[in-house]
């Protein structure tokens, strides 16, 4: 199946940095754009893979029996998997023999998504307050939960199987869980607790020590790419995809595609002021710290909450459209991630790869679930009404 190329993000300034000068290293495309809204960042994001092979090689197998083709009947309970508690706060399952996720190709159930659809289409866009800004897009705020070696999406029901993650918002996920697990566990590190959504990434390892570095901000934009918001829709619940290649072992020298970059006060160098020792990350100076940034799709196929290999139900628009294999716009997620650290002569490596200790295999994981009058008001004032929102709405 073949993508269109994504659209280059388009970022604003974090909250946690108030008025910064903020923006990607990526090569000699990157562009900084300041608008009277605020400061994005353009540049030609890699497209994603559309072959099983970009997972084939990094987990053990899906369990046996279980559907990898469109069309195949899974149900997608709502009772929640025996798993065990990963962080304080969580309540675990008691159920008496752990389910194993679904994986491949899951079906959308039409009459759940068909019923937010027409609340979302009935929804009256809420009057505007002075004063907010014209950048389409809502948020979540999230802080670090926890950390496991599992991942619901690519090894569901396989606890141990995949390298380190740091998770935040969800903080009752491991490898057993489903969609039903996110909705009766919400303790969330998120604001608003109306998300109840789960997003993990590979966790950053300091290389000169071995300890974990964990992000001290993880925020999650949901927002338009294109010019206009026509044929807007929300996101349905349960629905889970990836960012990013987990395999990809290529090295992030000054300048290169999908490194990390420092984010700062006043002005400065985004590839920071030295790099590590083999040169795959900066070394900050001044205020700054390590940052980095990833766009999710936002079209949609409009009947699968996953596919195979967790890319091909959902693809990236081009322009004002999506392709007609995935006609339904949906808001694009974006990670934009902090950490606490500066750099340092022996630079960090990231968990799906400390051989290499380059960014590029750098990815993220969504798994989306959310109060559903709230994604519904939340899309419908925000991003169909091209007006920016912060944790609870309108942004004044």
């Amino acid at each position: 199946m073949s993508y269109e190329s994504p659209p280059p993000p388009r970022h604003r300034v974090p909250g946690w940095l108030g008025r910064n000068r903020l923006g990607v290293a990526v090569g000699a495309a990157a562009v900084l754009v300041i608008t009277a809204g605020g400061v994005y960042l353009g540049n030609g994001a890699a497209q994603p893979e559309a072959s099983n092979a970009a997972n084939a090689l990094e987990y053990p197998s899906s369990p046996a029996g279980q559907p990898a083709a469109p069309g195949v009947a899974v149900s997608i309970s709502a009772t929640p998997s025996a798993a065990t508690t990963p962080s304080a706060g969580a309540t675990p399952s008691t159920a008496a023999a752990p389910k194993v996720p679904a994986t491949g190709w899951i079906p959308v159930d039409r009459a759940t998504w068909k019923a937010q659809a027409d609340a979302y289409r009935a929804l009256k866009t809420d009057p505007v307050p002075s004063g907010v800004g014209n950048l389409p897009e809502f948020r979540a705020d999230c802080q670090y939960s926890h950390r496991l070696p599992d991942d619901p999406i690519v090894a569901p029901g396989l606890p141990g199987a995949s390298h380190m993650h740091s998770f935040v918002g969800n903080k009752a996920v491991d490898a057993n869980t489903v969609a039903g697990d996110l909705t009766k566990f919400t303790a969330t590190s998120c604001k608003p607790v109306q998300d109840h959504s789960a997003y993990w990434v590979p966790t950053l390892y300091d290389n000169a020590t071995g300890k974990p570095v964990e992000t001290t901000g993880f925020r999650v934009y949901y927002r338009s790419l294109a010019k206009n918001s026509t044929g807007q829709m929300p996101m349905p619940n349960g629905l889970r995809m990836i960012s990013g290649d987990a395999r990809k072992k290529k090295p992030t020298p000054r300048g290169a595609t999908g490194q990390f970059y420092c984010a700062f006060y006043g002005p400065g160098d985004l590839d920071g002021i030295a790099r590590s020792t083999n040169g795959n990350w900066p070394i900050c100076g001044g205020d700054a710290t390590l940052h980095f940034m990833m766009q999710f799709p936002d079209c949609w196929d409009g009947k699968h909450l996953d596919s195979p290999n967790h890319k091909d139900h959902v693809a990236y628009g081009s322009g004002n459209s999506c392709p007609t294999s995935h006609p339904v716009r949906i808001p694009a997620i974006t990670f934009d991630i902090q950490y606490p650290a500066k750099g340092t002569p022996a630079g960090y490596y990231l968990s799906s790869d400390k051989e290499g200790k380059s960014a590029s295999s750098m990815h993220g994981d969504a798994f989306v679930m959310w109060d559903v009058d709230t994604m519904n008001k939340r899309t419908k004032n925000c991003v169909q009404g091209r007006r920016t929102c912060d944790n609870y709405g309108y942004q004044k």
